[in-house]
């Protein structure tokens, strides 16, 4: 049974009228009676019964028709949405750590989306650590993620898209807020909120805290800034963190780090090397690139 058998089918059935069916599908009526003769054998059923020039539908083929009017109808969605695909629209897994949902996430797919040839893309976004997208980009789940860079992943494609500074952040009123340039030291001083620890950014400050001598005593972990700033406005303590949108408001006072202690947070963009990309998803990597850090 091929595609071409049940539309020869369905076009007779229509017009109860083999010659007329064979005109409208610019075939012989002899190809198409011989490929219904061929069909009705497989089957092993009779389709159609012969009523002066014209047919109908035996009780048989009534019971077809309606089998492959369904199969006609989702051979022809399948077309426009491959199409869609493959034009305009299409879809993109994306997946990002929490950091990055409150400006660059949002304002990136926006701008892609305001380009006529990206309209009608559509997005399902997942927010989770870097380790457990990257699991999702392996697992076929993700088209494209956003994280810090991991180790020994060859069969990954990273690409830096952003950098960010990390600074001090501590509630109104504490007395670091007197200094313009915040030392590393002063993490030993104060409760310190930090970032999740088995996250990109919990790795980096830790890490800076190891390198400078500096041993913090952490009396929270969050995996993102608004959560950190949200219990350093009401006084829980300091932090070490990207200089984000989130962390400037009001109830926080941010200082740089002193400048030989200077460290920024590196955003990379990944996605499977030789993994086929749909043409949606080919278009954001490209647009990405061009509006990013490069």
């Amino acid at each position: 049974m091929t595609l071409n058998q049940l539309t020869y089918f369905y076009e007779a059935a229509k017009l109860q009228h083999f010659n007329q069916a064979a005109e409208k599908l610019h075939i012989s009526e002899p190809s198409l009676s011989r490929s219904i003769a061929s069909l009705e054998s497989e089957l092993g059923v009779v389709l159609f019964e012969k009523t002066g020039r014209n047919v109908v539908l035996t009780k048989t083929g009534d019971i077809f028709f309606e089998h492959v009017d369904k199969i006609l109808r989702e051979v022809n969605q399948c077309d426009r949405k491959m199409h869609q695909l493959s034009g305009s629209g299409g879809h993109i897994d994306l997946a990002y750590v929490a950091p990055l949902a409150g400006s660059f996430i949002p304002n990136m797919c926006r701008a892609f989306l305001l380009e006529d040839k990206n309209h009608s893309v559509t997005f399902n976004f997942h927010q989770d650590i870097t380790s457990k997208n990257i699991e999702g980009l392996k697992a076929g789940n993700y088209d494209i993620i956003f994280g810090s860079f991991v180790k020994d992943e060859p069969n990954i494609k990273f690409i830096p898209v952003m950098q960010q500074e990390l600074v001090v952040i501590m509630p109104k009123g504490h007395p670091l807020e007197q200094y313009e340039l915040i030392d590393a030291k002063a993490f030993a001083q104060y409760p310190v909120l930090g970032y999740t620890r088995n996250s990109g950014l919990g790795r980096l400050t830790r890490d800076f805290f190891t390198h400078n001598d500096v041993e913090p005593n952490f009396i929270c972990e969050s995996p993102d800034e608004n959560g950190i700033a949200s219990l350093v406005a009401a006084d829980f303590g300091i932090a070490l963190v990207a200089d984000v949108t989130s962390i400037h408001r009001d109830d926080v006072s941010i200082r740089k780090l002193a400048t030989e202690q200077y460290i920024s947070h590196t955003v990379y963009m990944a996605y499977m090397k030789g993994r086929y990309q749909m043409p949606a998803v080919q278009r954001m990597i490209d647009f990405i690139l061009v509006h990013s850090m490069h």
